[in-house]
């Protein structure tokens, strides 16, 4: 058993019915007018490096590891906006936007705490995945960015850091690790709609708040937890991977803690439930989640779940572990009895709200 791994298009698909074909790296590909080309590379095959773009959220083009370039056009455009056009022919592996890519990714682990072999993320890290997509081998301007050192080097206070925050009981937030790809905050108000947190200060001082400068405990999350999901480092992370680790294999279920059919991504290391992620493919639900379906799966471990299918004769005796063939027998047997002791309309039926639609039916 392994992981199920999702494929991530970078920007949403285009809801227009015209296609356009183009050529990405000598290949053509034909895709619905208004697509992004980082899309339309996906499509064949070839993964554009990004950190902002996820395509469950609209395009950013804010952190620039995307660029490429289009014959007959200037400069190097973020393939999460451009759209492609027809005949165009379009280059994403150049000596050129190498060096762009491992420039913007050296400004990245600048300013990024080098403690990767400790991190919850080690290893789900898209920050670590991209420094390796580049070629990334060495940072010319140092490692002692400001944001995640409570100490200068010369021992002064730096009042540029905040101590992460843990106020929510599901998951933490430690701003140390933020790269300000406003994943996050799009998430929030583009998935959930709650519009909870927002980009505070410019420039290098730039941070993701929530509220007005917020615990988010304090602030109107509503715990969805759209933003951890959308988080490419451990800047969001669920405090059940930071307790367990990271897991070892997934199953795509439903959850059930109510009747409308969320599909989810079960992620756990050996049987232990480690995470639930929505599945992007769920039929209901489309990725998202409340926080019910997200974070309270504990009754999965809980002593007093029912495991197995029990009868028994009378109120008065205990109950008996049975096989399913058993148990439905004994339960269609009964009801055959008493309809034709009482007649049909003498047996209801009550279902449990946590029952899909499908299964109360």
């Amino acid at each position: 058993m392994t992981l199920i791994k999702e494929i991530d298009y970078g920007t949403p698909e285009s809801p227009s019915v015209k296609s356009v074909t183009l050529t990405i790296d000598g290949k053509s590909v034909t895709v619905p007018e208004g697509t992004s080309i980082m899309r339309a590379a996906m499509e064949v095959g070839t993964e554009i490096p990004k950190l902002c773009a996820t395509d469950s959220i609209k395009a950013f083009g804010s952190c620039r590891l995307c660029v490429i370039e289009v014959e007959g056009r200037n400069g190097t455009p973020a393939s999460c906006t451009t759209p492609v056009a027809p005949g165009i022919s379009v280059k994403t592996q150049t000596p050129r936007l190498a060096a762009i890519r491992r420039g913007v990714m050296e400004l990245y682990i600048s300013d990024h705490p080098l403690d990767c072999l400790t991190c919850a993320a080690n290893g789900d890290c898209e920050l670590q995945d991209m420094a390796g997509a580049v070629g990334l081998r060495d940072v010319r301007y140092g490692y002692d960015g400001a944001n995640h050192v409570f100490a200068r080097n010369n021992g002064e206070v730096n009042f540029d850091w905040k101590p992460k925050d843990e106020s929510n009981p599901y998951f933490t937030f430690d701003s140390s690790k933020c790269i300000v790809c406003n994943r996050c905050v799009r998430a929030c108000e583009e998935v959930q709609g709650t519009f909870a947190l927002t980009i505070s200060g410019r420039g290098f001082e730039s941070r993701v708040s929530a509220g007005m400068d917020e615990a988010f405990m304090e602030s109107e999350c509503v715990s969805c937890g759209a933003c951890v999901q959308a988080c490419p480092t451990a800047t969001l992370i669920e405090k059940s991977v930071v307790a367990v680790g990271q897991p070892e294999h997934s199953e795509v279920t439903t959850c059930a803690y109510c009747g409308v059919g969320c599909t989810f991504k079960a992620e756990m290391r050996g049987e232990e439930v480690v995470r639930m992620i929505p599945w992007k493919d769920g039929k209901a639900n489309h990725g998202h989640s409340c926080v019910k379906g997200r974070f309270a799966y504990g009754y999965a471990h809980h002593g007093d779940r029912v495991l197995d299918p029990m009868i028994r004769e009378s109120i008065d005796q205990p109950w008996r572990v049975v096989s399913w063939d058993e148990a439905v027998g004994f339960a269609a047997d009964r009801l055959k009895a008493t309809q034709e002791k009482y007649g049909k309309n003498a047996v209801g039926v009550i279902t449990s709200s946590r029952c899909t639609n499908e299964e109360s039916y």
